[in-house]
């Protein structure tokens, strides 16, 4: 990244105004990969001058024009796939052979799908009288987080373009390196000056700045329930939209009919997938009292394979934490989980033997933990998995919704019918059943305090929009 200074305003690369910089660490390692400038208020301006003025511009452009940028976006990305599955590895943690196919790959795929999803969508319609227009919004401002960098980047940037908005991004500080890199293709493929542009620096104040800019007509974030409340309180000043996506405390219900040798398996890669450091990672398991002791064997067995390790190991599925901060956060909610009386399966809050160094954490596993306990309500963001029993499926069904959140979730029972029954009854955004997949042609976003809004699909377009009727004379004969 020889040019990719953390400032790109207008279709350049800035030099920093202010000598001040943040450090981006390696997480396996602790070590100093690279620095950061902190924009300045100033620079802030800057780049939403140069979105306000690219905008109507931009807007005006025909949509295959946009959709043919977004899906060279794509492909430019594809070809650097490598190199940034191992950035993020070095900045997140999450292993480079998960980092490749998730990190890597589901922005490829975002940014392919909202391409063609741009294409295909309904900008005009008749009803009545009425020809009504969908027409983008307008200055967006996206802030992401550092747990899954490129993706988060890529679900706001991606929908954004495709409706027809400019962007200002501020990436999370701790992991800004992917972000540099997007910038770096979106430059080589021809993105009109101004339309995307990059600001990096710490949230209170380069973020702050950047919320406030009245002519901001739109703050898109991802990042803790903390922080969106602020985004909310500070947006309401200009009455802007907001889409939010927050934090998660997400179930995973275990019916008594269920395989609970596929099962099992799969709650404990869902948990500690990227550290745990997932906002809708299903970090309650909830489990028929009587099949309590058989899942807790069953985890046992299954807990080596989740061994932490170093992120750039081939043989590593759990990697470090990104920070030194955010892994005491994880031990004191260890800690407090045994304070409160819950059961310790495995893990603990001491480093993994041999590995002092960086930012690791042991993936850990509680049982008998109750619904009203703190490891079991707050979103600890770290590879800790909690059991819950339950006695009746309604039981188990209260307790799963019996959260301030509402992201994710899962069911798991003998047969897809039965799944199916008790997910569409979770108050929560998305479910998954018997393990299926993730579906980044889905809406993506959450109920209650994980947010507002959708990410993703047709849903992460719209998100973008804004309708117009047009009211025609109704014309009478004779």
């Amino acid at each position: 990244m020889s040019d990719a200074t953390g400032i790109y305003v207008n279709g350049t690369w800035r030099t920093p105004a202010t000598a001040e910089s943040i450090e981006v660490t390696d997480a396996s390692t602790g070590e100093t990969l690279a620095t950061v400038p902190s924009a300045t208020d100033a620079e802030v301006r800057a780049a939403v001058d140069a979105a306000a003025s690219a905008f109507a511009s931009w807007a005006a452009t025909p949509v295959a024009t946009r959709a043919s940028l977004l899906a060279t976006t794509a492909e430019a990305l594809s070809a650097r796939r490598a190199e940034l599955a191992t950035t993020i590895a070095r900045e997140v943690g999450m292993p480079r052979r998960l980092s490749d196919r998730i990190q890597v790959g589901l922005p490829v795929a975002t940014f392919t799908d909202a391409a063609a999803r741009a294409a295909a969508l309904t900008w005009t319609e008749t009803v009545g009288n009425s020809t009504v227009r969908r027409e983008p919004i307008g200055v967006v401002a996206a802030i992401t987080p550092w747990n899954y960098p490129l993706h988060q980047a890529a679900n706001k940037l991606a929908g954004a373009l495709a409706a027809g908005c400019t962007v200002v991004l501020k990436p999370s500080e701790v992991a800004p390196l992917s972000a540099l890199a997007l910038f770096e293709i979106f430059d080589s493929v021809g993105f009109p000056a101004g339309v995307v542009n990059l600001v990096s620096g710490p949230g209170p104040t380069t973020g702050e700045a950047l919320v406030r800019d009245p002519r901001v007509a739109m703050v898109s974030f991802t990042g803790s329930t903390r922080a969106g409340r602020r985004i909310m309180e500070l947006a309401a000043q200009d009455v802007k939209r907001v889409a939010l996506e927050l934090g998660g405390k997400s179930a995973n219900v275990i019916l008594p009919s269920a395989d609970l040798e596929r099962a099992i398996p799969d709650a404990l890669f869902k948990c500690f997938l990227n550290s745990g450091q997932t906002c809708s990672a299903l970090t309650r398991l909830l489990v028929p009292r009587s099949e309590l002791e058989r899942v807790e064997e069953l985890v046992r067995q299954g807990i080596p394979r989740f061994a932490p390790g170093p992120a750039l190991s081939d043989t590593t599925l759990v990697g470090p934490l990104a920070s030194a901060a955010q892994r005491e956060r994880v031990r004191g909610y260890i800690r407090h989980g045994l304070d409160e009386g819950a059961r310790l399966v495995c893990g603990g809050p001491d480093a993994p033997a041999g590995l002092e160094q960086g930012f690791f954490v042991e993936p850990t596993v509680f049982s008998d933990v109750r619904n009203d306990m703190v490891i079991a309500r707050e979103e600890i963001f770290g590879p800790v998995l909690c059991i819950i029993p339950y006695d009746t499926i309604d039981d188990a069904i209260a307790i799963a919704n019996d959260s301030d959140y509402g992201l994710a979730g899962g069911v798991w029972g003998g047969t897809d019918e039965e799944a199916l029954a008790v997910a569409t009854r979770l108050r929560t955004g998305q479910v998954e059943i018997n393990g299926g997949a993730f579906n980044p042609g889905a809406p993506f976003g959450g109920f209650k305090l994980s947010g507002i809004g959708r990410e993703l699909g047709r849903w992460g377009i719209e998100e973008f929009l804004e309708t117009q009727a047009i009211q025609h004379p109704i014309r009478t004969v004779g």
